[in-house]
């Protein structure tokens, strides 16, 4: 079978995810392996954004397909109200990695699930007082089922609402920078978006949580300022609500941490992950709490759960994974190579006057593109993303894949995001192929 027929057959028996099915053409991958994958006519590609930013460890590890292998062959399936030994081996590992004092824990097979798993937590342990309001943000995405689109902030929410779909879901702004929602500067502004946090508590009520990205994911790769953690911390404690974070992307070594909250010394109530859990090799998510929540639902019955909650297939390539986060100090590598990251697109971004912003943290980063970089308009808009355009940034990632790259885009930005082991030499072939691409956005900003 030619990759064309492949291809149609595809297109016609399959729905591709956020997009007007015609032009859709898949190209067929059949290998991958370390930071590169192969397409049916033999193309090799490397990887520089970790597929959906998930392939954290590359591919073909041979200890976490070992994993699965085994744990195939021994015990495919169990009911969550039966244990395993996959269950207890990566219970007990996790307590080596999560923050301090996230000690119990609910395992499903997507991060929308656990962002899902999340919020009724939250809204649980809160029944008796009242409190079912969410506070999320509006550069944000935490996934596509009907509860989790709710609360993502990004156009992709906007075709699944109807009246009453976001009931108890109040966003606030961004700690997005390079464009203030707020119109202001850092530090000057004396972290603003934070402060506006707390006005929202005062005047909504009844809120139960704050759930957000420490990094902001998919729209941009936006690192808050220090102390913008802090004070939302604060500012949910003070208020008698919960934090959640939503460490699905920014999690497992992806931006030099285990957990990016670990940057700025921040314990969450819950923590969402998923992603580079098993490095995607297989799917799970994971929905993490505290003592004080897990002691509730001592008493209290606990409403939730999948049929493939706990599923032994998934947790046995986990603890493998974390086993190689930990054997081969990918947490460290991922920092130290993301500084070398940070130095070439700072190189790029000098050379290249549609290059507005670099930004990012360990092997985490984003380059935005626009028009004028003094005035910071961008080359495109959500609108323009809802309207089926190809953007700018699309047509770069387009002409870096001619280049033998793939890189991930969203409608103004690139995301620099490679496996946790990629070497120098594959960073510089990447980067390589970025300045080159970036000359078709050059060709349309004005100078």
């Amino acid at each position: 079978m030619d990759q064309q027929t492949e291809t149609d057959l595809t297109r016609e028996l399959n729905y591709g995810t956020w997009r007007a099915q015609k032009g859709w053409k898949p190209r067929m991958i059949v290998s991958a392996e370390g930071c590169s994958f192969r397409d049916s006519e033999g193309n090799s590609f490397l990887d520089f954004s970790s597929q959906l930013m998930c392939s954290n460890l590359g591919h073909g590890n041979r200890n976490v397909i070992e994993a699965i292998v085994s744990q195939a062959r021994s015990l495919p399936y169990a009911a969550p109200e039966f244990t395993t030994e996959a269950r207890v081996r990566l219970s007990r590992k996790l307590l080596e990695v999560m923050p301090a004092g996230l000690r119990k824990f609910f395992f499903g097979t997507s991060g929308t699930e656990a962002n899902e798993a999340a919020v009724k937590i939250a809204r649980m342990f809160f029944r008796k007082q009242g409190k079912f309001k969410i506070i999320t943000r509006y550069d944000s995405y935490h996934g596509s089922t009907t509860g989790s689109i709710a609360l993502t902030g990004d156009h992709r929410r906007y075709s699944a609402e109807l009246p009453g779909h976001a009931t108890g879901i109040v966003r606030a702004p961004d700690p997005y920078c390079y464009r203030c929602p707020l119109g202001l500067r850092f530090p000057d502004c004396g972290i603003a978006c934070a402060d506006y946090i707390d006005y929202m508590f005062k005047h909504e009520g009844n809120v139960a949580a704050v759930m957000l990205e420490p990094v902001t994911g998919t729209n941009g790769v936006i690192v808050p300022p220090d102390g913008y953690m802090q004070r939302v911390a604060r500012i949910a404690k003070e208020n008698d609500a919960l934090l959640i974070a939503d460490e699905v992307m920014s999690g497992w070594g992806r931006t030099g941490e285990w957990f990016a909250v670990n940057k700025w010394g921040v314990v969450p109530d819950i923590i969402t992950t998923a992603k580079g859990i098993t490095g995607a090799y297989i799917p799970l998510s994971l929905t993490a709490t505290n003592a004080e929540i897990a002691d509730y639902f001592e008493e209290n019955v606990f409403w939730h759960g999948h049929t493939y909650e706990a599923h032994p297939l998934t947790l046995l390539p986990a603890v493998a994974a974390i086993e190689e986060y930990q054997k081969k100090g990918l947490i460290e590598r991922s920092r130290e190579m993301g500084k070398y990251v940070g130095e070439r697109l700072g190189e790029i971004m000098e050379g290249h006057v549609s290059v507005g912003d670099v930004r990012g943290m360990g092997l985490f980063w984003a380059v935005e593109l626009v028009k004028d970089r003094e005035t910071r308009e961008p080359f495109n808009t959500r609108e323009d993303k809802l309207n089926g355009k190809t953007t700018m940034a699309g047509r770069v990632a387009q002409e870096m894949m001619k280049k033998g790259v793939f890189i991930n885009s969203w409608v103004t930005h690139l995301i620099v995001a490679p496996p946790l082991i990629v070497t120098k030499e594959e960073i510089d072939r990447g980067m390589d192929a970025l300045d080159s691409a970036l000359e078709v956005a050059d060709r349309e900003a004005r100078r």
